[in-house]
């Protein structure tokens, strides 16, 4: 039976799941070019991508939809046929009406190519925590496993998953939004605003301030004063907290006011470190690691106090676990036996998390077959523009003109990978032995001079490059460059030593370690740069064509074929 999942908010999309086999995830943000974290607008759209895995609406046997902002339920507006419709879906998260996460919060009827469907709807937080674990090797080896989900809109909360997939949730390791971190460049460094956010308004400032922050030195004299203004705001028991806790329940921020309280505590937090005399770089990376601080302390007690010491697995989903450096210190805590992290733990995973949960049945969550490379595939381009040329090109005749020429190339190969990052398949790799490789890609996509590229790494080279160097093909872990290779490989270096690996090997994607294995041959090198292919502001580029057009660089690589401009 196929089980369609869809995501209609933020970072919209549809997953297609025949049986236990994920057949497809199509984000709308990588349809022609599409914004970043696009909605589903029209219904019918999904009618046309599943058209193009052979599936039509009666080969759909189970419908089911993430739920959104709110306590008692979602609200979604979006389109069918043309016509505004209302949809009502579960609530963000498991509550007193909707107890048990792993089963339908809401169930309704949908208007779909003009045919009413029947449909389930799970909380948007069961979403994460069921494309984390069933994608997992926790899943696969039938293993359990504690879940961490710390989404923008809700508190950071722990599930325990069973051998036999049963979910029981652990309630919230404390009461903080995950989109404190991105308010808070609200009040220091190049993104400081006087209008400060209402709900989530910028979802990109996150991952530029995890970059921004190795421009300064966190300090113990600003921890402390987050430290103290945290117990006064959310830990005491006072009239204030508990009118905030009576009101905010982690909800989503469009569901609750939620952003008001938080900009209180970072104003007061503003206001004593004004006259301490530090940079705005040091405070924001004292926030950075206060809440990595926070985080694990608190939910490596949590888990004590529920589980036991373990040690235990640990999935995390949630915007907040793009954050590789949370990621890292988790993985290195002796309470976390295994982490995992899937390649999608943003709300781009969250269609496959409802597919999931609807396969399951309430039964228990099984693990899925799945591979990083199920989005769309590679849009024709059958004219190549007056000034370019086109030539057959295999993986090793790339690889080693990299290594001649210096150059940077677009890479389109093979559908396009599931989540925000780039992995070869909507890249744009490059040598990086120039520490100018960094400036010259941050360039050509209008990226602060700050923000890092990052290294893709053959994997048995790996270890001895950078440290750990452990397998990473999905890029959502710190690394440190190891001091002998500094020189050698400049533009991967982030400004505080570290480096966001990916390490390929021969069955994550043949071509790019082709490229990866003839480039070393070549250089002595097992190292180049990677960074995604794509838009200021828009995902992965859908064809050849949109590469051509954007025209900052002169080579375009797809699937065999070189495209050069002005050869």
């Amino acid at each position: 039976m196929i089980t369609a999942g869809v995501k209609l908010t933020q970072s919209g999309g549809i997953a297609l799941l025949d049986e236990d086999r994920l057949v497809c995830n199509i984000e709308m943000q990588k349809i022609a070019n599409g914004a970043r974290y696009s909605n589903v607008d029209e219904l019918d759209d999904l009618v046309t991508i599943m058209s193009t895995f052979g599936v039509g609406l009666g080969d759909v046997g189970r419908w089911a939809l993430d739920g959104w902002d709110g306590a008692e339920n979602g609200h979604v507006s979006v389109l069918s046929g043309g016509a505004r419709t209302e949809v009502l879906v579960a609530p963000y998260r498991e509550t007193s009406l909707v107890p048990d996460p792993g089963l339908p919060g809401h169930r309704g009827r949908i208007l779909i190519g003009g045919r009413s469907l029947d449909y389930d709807s799970y909380v948007h937080v069961a979403g994460h925590l069921a494309s984390a674990y069933c994608t997992s090797p926790f899943a696969r080896r039938g293993e359990p496993s504690m879940v961490l989900v710390w989404d923008g809109g809700c508190f950071p909360r722990l599930y325990s998953v069973d051998a036999d997939g049963r979910i029981e949730p652990g309630g919230e390791a404390f009461a903080l939004i995950g989109h404190t971190y991105a308010m808070a460049s609200q009040y220091w460094g190049p993104f400081r605003r006087p209008n400060k956010s209402k709900n989530v308004d910028d979802l990109s400032v996150a991952g530029k301030m995890m970059a921004y922050i190795a421009l300064g030195t966190s300090r113990e004299e600003i921890k402390q004063v987050f430290r103290e203004e945290f117990f006064e705001y959310f830990d005491a028991d006072s009239p204030r907290v508990r009118s905030y806790r009576e009101t905010i329940i982690g909800c989503g921020s469009t569901g609750e006011p939620s952003h008001s309280y938080v900009h209180q505590f970072l104003t007061a937090v503003q206001q004593r470190t004004t006259g301490l005399g530090v940079s705005d770089e040091d405070v924001l990376a004292s926030v950075h690691t206060f809440l990595e601080e926070l985080l694990i302390d608190r939910v490596t007690r949590k888990i004590r106090a529920w589980k036991g010491d373990g040690p235990w697995n640990l999935c995390f989903a949630g915007g907040c676990a793009l954050n590789i450096k949370w990621n890292s210190a988790l993985r290195a805590h002796p309470m976390i036996k295994s982490m995992w992290v899937p390649p999608f733990p943003d709300d781009s995973g969250v269609a496959i998390g409802a597919a999931c949960l609807a396969a399951a049945g309430g039964e228990g969550l099984r693990p899925i077959e799945w591979g990083t490379r199920l989005g769309p595939e590679l849009e024709p381009t059958p004219d190549v523009p007056q000034g370019w040329s086109v030539s057959p090109c295999t993986p090793e005749e790339l690889a080693r003109m990299l290594h001649e020429t210096g150059k940077a190339a677009v890479v389109l190969n093979g559908r396009a990978e599931l989540g925000p990052r780039a992995l070869g398949g909507r890249s744009i790799i490059a040598p990086a032995v120039e520490a100018t490789m960094k400036k010259l890609l941050n360039e050509v996509k209008n990226r602060e001079h700050y923000r890092p590229v990052a290294p893709i790494c053959l994997e048995e080279h790996a270890p001895a490059i950078f440290d750990p160097g452990t397998p990473d093909p999905h890029m959502l872990f710190e690394h440190k460059v190891r001091p002998e290779w500094v020189d050698r490989v400049p533009a991967v270096l982030h400004l505080d030593g570290t480096a966001r690996l990916q390490t390929v090997n021969e069955s994550d994607d043949p071509n790019l370690h082709a490229i990866l294995r003839e480039y070393y041959k070549c250089s002595g090198i097992p190292v180049l740069c990677n960074t995604s292919a794509n838009y200021h502001g828009r995902s992965f580029f859908p064809d050849v064509a949109s590469a051509i057009e954007w025209g900052q660089l002169g080579l375009v690589w797809s699937e065999g074929l070189l495209y050069s401009k002005g050869a």
